[in-house]
């Protein structure tokens, strides 16, 4: 059964999780589903924004409970080996050139609060909650959120959402940075899609140098950090998105970026 559905409209890839009879928990098909789909979106040139978003009550419930039970395949290698490969796609959506957009429509837990926070844009319905579940289990958090949790809401808020496992409403969530916009369940994918189709008619060089950028803040010092602010505006500047904006402005009129 595909429990990951890639849907494509104009410009836009929906990668949809759908097996909500166990709210799109991370189970080895949807890994799979994943690990098959993602490079898809990222390696088709008419695709120029994506959205993740999951059907049912739950964006993403975290890990799968079921396929973790066989003591086997919880034995150090075993471990690394699966996330591994969980971390191809993690890394490939986190340091994606196109924009993403997470359409969170309900429960965001463990891995699925980690998959939201791999998007650029988080729009999330009201009836989605935010957790981190896995003091629960006595797993440690995992596809990155001990970085990307931190980058999102710093480090105190992070340090109460993973160690003492604090629950925050969509409301709450938007107040606190981990959330840009919080809709109605049934505003969501279209003000999901308009952001999307707002991202895929934008400037690409921009957006990705802005996107990778932004990634890296806290990796150097300032100075080297305007460094490479200088080679990338050099970029910007030789692109023909750059042409085409000045060209605009200077004859009043809305920029084309798909000419």
């Amino acid at each position: 059964m595909d429990v990951v559905k890639l849907e494509k409209r104009g410009a836009v890839a929906i990668l949809r999780l759908d097996d909500p009879a166990v709210m799109n928990a991370l189970s080895p098909g949807i890994k799979a589903g994943l690990q098959e789909k993602v490079p898809q979106v990222l390696e088709d040139d008419s695709i120029r924004c994506i959205v993740l978003t999951g059907t049912g009550k739950a964006f993403c419930a975290g890990g799968d409970i079921r396929a973790m039970q066989d003591p086997a395949g919880r034995t150090a290698p075993a471990v690394r080996r699966r996330m591994q490969a969980v971390h191809t796609w993690t890394e490939a959506l986190l340091g994606a050139d196109k924009p993403v957009v997470a359409a969170v429509n309900g429960a965001a837990v463990g891995g699925g609060l980690a998959l939201a926070l791999l998007a650029d844009i988080v729009i999330a319905s009201s009836s989605a909650y935010f957790m981190s579940g896995y003091s629960k289990l006595g797993a440690l958090p995992d596809i990155g959120v001990l970085q990307t949790l931190p980058w999102a809401i710093g480090s105190l808020r992070a340090n109460e959402m993973i160690l003492l496992n604090r629950r925050y409403t969509a409301e709450e969530a938007v107040q606190i940075g981990l959330v840009n916009r919080c809709v109605a369940p049934e505003a969501l994918m279209d003000t999901a899609m308009a952001a999307a189709n707002e991202l895929a008619s934008g400037p690409r060089a921009m957006l990705t140098m802005s996107k990778v950028m932004m990634r890296r803040a806290y990796e150097s010092s300032f100075e080297e950090f305007l460094e490479r602010e200088a080679i990338a505006q050099g970029v910007a500047f030789g692109s023909p998105e750059f042409a085409e904006g000045v060209d605009a402005f200077l004859a009043k009129r809305k920029p084309d970026f798909n000419r």
